[in-house]
C-alpha cells in the first residue's frame, strides 16, 4: 500500500471482481455438472455485488454476522492445477478457483490493515471474509466431488 493510493487499490480491486465475475460466467456456460454450474453462477452474482460496493464503496449494509471468521478447510491450498480456463477440468477448475479467492482474500486483508478509516477497515474485512466464504464453498464442492467418504 505504500506505493499504491487508495484510489488506485479500489481500482485494482473492481478490476479483480470484474475478473473473477467474467471468469465465472465464462466457466459456468461450459461446466455440466448442475451442482459446480450453479455454485459458479452464484459466485459469479456475488463478484458482481462486491464490485458494485467498491464501486458505491457502500459499507452501510454491512451487518456484524457478516463479519465471522468463514471456515478455511486447506483442502485446495497446496494442490498444482493448470491455469483457469474453459477447457479445463472440474477438479482443476475448482482448485484454481478456490486459489485465486484466497488471493483475493490475502488481497482484501493486506487493504484491511493499511486502511485509516475504521469503516473502510470494516468494509475491507468483509470482503475479504465473503472471499473465504466463496473458497470454503469451492472447497466443500471439490471435497464432495474428489473426496469421497469411504
Amino acid at each position: 500500500m505504500s506505493k499504491m493510493n487508495w484510489h488506485q487499490a479500489i481500482e485494482i480491486a473492481i478490476n479483480r471482481e470484474i475478473e473473477a465475475a467474467s471468469t465465472y460466467q465464462r466457466l459456468a456456460e461450459r461446466v455440466k455438472d448442475p451442482a459446480v454450474k450453479e455454485l459458479l453462477i452464484d459466485l459469479t452474482k456475488e463478484e458482481e455485488k462486491h464490485r458494485e460496493r467498491l464501486e458505491n464503496l457502500d459499507w452501510t449494509s454491512i451487518k456484524e454476522e457478516s463479519l465471522l471468521e468463514p471456515q478455511d478447510l486447506g483442502l485446495t491450498d497446496n494442490l498444482l492445477a493448470e491455469s483457469l480456463s474453459p477447457e479445463m477440468g472440474i477438479q482443476d477448475l475448482l482448485i484454481k478457483a478456490a486459489q485465486k479467492e484466497k488471493q483475493a482474500a490475502t488481497f482484501y486483508a493486506a487493504l484491511a490493515m493499511a486502511a485509516k478509516s475504521s469503516r473502510l477497515k470494516r468494509f475491507f474485512r468483509f470482503l475479504e471474509k465473503q472471499e473465504k466464504s466463496h473458497k470454503l464453498r469451492l472447497e466443500l464442492e471439490y471435497e464432495r466431488l474428489f473426496l469421497p467418504e469411504d
